[in-house]
């Protein structure tokens, strides 16, 4: 039998964050009680129409050309007509020979090395209504209809199919999260389906070039559950390929609860839904200045901000990678050196006591207890040979939330590191004194004895004592 490879593209609905719908001003509030964000215009009631936000065009602008798309300068809303209980119109007004942009690309690895992942298109439509199977003492029998994200504002990303297997697909749509989320169009909580995909995948030998027939997986509302679901319906339908069957071109769900895709209804053609353009809005026009103006607005982007972080602070390219997660976070890091800290250090930071902080509260960057100038001010101790790497984690823990600077800290408590020579010189000499044994042992060739006499001495002064001065005196003393 051959070989078989999956061939996938994503299609993925990004809400965006405006604060009122795409062609009326109810809010897009999330979790308010059902059927409160409701009028005329959204419910698709008799002589309502609608009036387009603007601010959403900006946003879908911002995506687009972040993602490499062109927009076109004159694109066209049309009525997608299909029959469902959430779709209160009967039709869903969306963009569809006419988008608002095409021909991008978003690059991801692919054995090691980066590869561009094709975007065909970037459209803008609205959101349907929610359909409530579950949660009321009638469900069984009943369900429930909340029209509340009826109208909210969508971009749909559609890639090409250029995706090569389940872990690419799932990284692809993490990266996209993060670019929407970098350029604050988007907030990236597919908890809340503010960011959902469907998936299209299909099989083919090896080394051939015409694809199979398709199915499209919905509603992958996490990285974990596209790698899975993907994973689980190449296999399906290479066995049943394999097994004298034919796939059949269908929408399929993916069941958390079996770790299976089951069928949901034949897959429909784009003449079923029988698209013609909104006669109730105009054409959108994009200008030339208004584009180079969205463009101008446009954040330095993640990979260009990582790139420049290696090349500009000489970090590798780990630190790189992690500061530059988030956009808040890459912000943080940059006042911290503005502020004097050495990138290096101010990177170790950042991963290392920051990050386990917010971790253990549950928070992010923008709820950090200490301003990026302070904790400059606590590398700069630990630089100055002030306070030893340990004491600085005390400190910081007293720093943080307080507003209170490291050297009023070191200060008031009394933390400053002992450096003088005689001093510590003592204190080794009265451990040694009390340790002949262990003086014994290292001598006798147990070299770890010797962490335990340094342990024995930064004890003595309170944990104060230069670590590097307490090696090099207790050497020389056991010499």
């Amino acid at each position: 039998m051959p070989t078989f490879e999956p061939v996938i593209g994503l299609e993925i609905h990004a809400q965006l964050l405006t604060a009122s719908k795409i062609f009326c001003g109810c809010s897009t509030t999330f979790g308010d009680p059902p059927n409160t964000h409701l009028c005329p215009v959204c419910l698709g009631l008799p002589g309502a129409l609608p009036v387009l936000n603007r601010v959403a065009v900006e946003y879908a602008a911002r995506a687009a050309l972040a993602l490499g798309c062109t927009l076109q300068p004159h694109s066209i809303f049309a009525r997608k007509n299909y029959f469902y209980p959430d779709l209160p119109k009967g039709y869903q007004i969306s963009q569809y020979d006419r988008p608002l942009a095409l021909d991008g690309g978003l690059s991801i690895e692919r054995d090691g090395a980066p590869t561009t992942i094709r975007i065909h298109r970037v459209h803008l439509e609205e959101d349907a209504g929610k359909s409530l199977h579950e949660g009321f003492v009638d469900s069984a029998d009943n369900t429930y209809l909340d029209f509340n994200r009826s109208g909210v504002p969508l971009i749909e990303i559609v890639s090409e199919p250029d995706l090569q297997s389940a872990a690419e697909a799932a990284a692809f749509f993490e990266k996209l999260r993060a670019v929407l989320v970098w350029l604050g169009v988007n907030d990236g909580n597919m908890e809340e389906g503010s960011l959902r995909c469907d998936a299209n995948v299909s099989v083919r030998p090896a080394g051939t070039t015409a694809f199979g027939t398709k199915t499209e997986v919905k509603n992958l509302n996490s990285f974990r559950y596209v790698q899975r679901a993907l994973e689980y319906e190449i296999e399906r339908q290479i066995a049943l390929i394999e097994e004298g069957g034919r796939v059949v071109q269908e929408t399929r769900l993916w069941d958390q609860a079996s770790g299976r895709t089951i069928a949901m209804r034949s897959k429909e053609e784009a003449h079923d839904y029988r698209y013609f353009p909104e006669p109730d809005l105009p054409p959108v026009e994009l200008t030339e200045a208004w584009q180079r103006a969205i463009a101008d607005r446009l954040p330095e982007l993640p990979d260009a901000r990582r790139a420049r972080f290696v090349s500009s602070y000489a970090l590798p390219e780990y630190d790189a990678r992690e500061l530059t997660r988030t956009r808040e976070i890459a912000d943080y890091f940059e006042a911290v050196t503005a502020a004097g800290a050495p990138p290096k250090a101010a990177s170790n930071w950042v991963m290392g006591e920051i990050a386990r902080k917010l971790n253990d509260l549950g928070a992010t960057i923008v709820d950090a207890g200490i301003d990026a100038a302070a904790l400059a001010g606590l590398i700069g101790a630990v630089d100055a040979g002030a306070i030893n790497s340990t004491t600085a984690k005390d400190v910081f823990e007293k720093m943080w939330g307080t507003g209170r600077s490291a050297a009023d800290i070191i200060k008031a408590d009394g933390l400053a590191q002992i450096s003088d020579e005689s001093a510590v010189l003592d204190l080794i000499r009265s451990v040694l004194a009390s340790h002949a044994d262990a003086v014994a042992q290292y001598r006798a060739g147990k070299a770890a004895t010797f962490g335990f006499l340094v342990g024995q001495v930064m004890k003595k002064t309170g944990g104060k004592a230069s670590p590097k001065l307490v090696n090099e005196l207790l050497r020389r003393e056991l010499a």
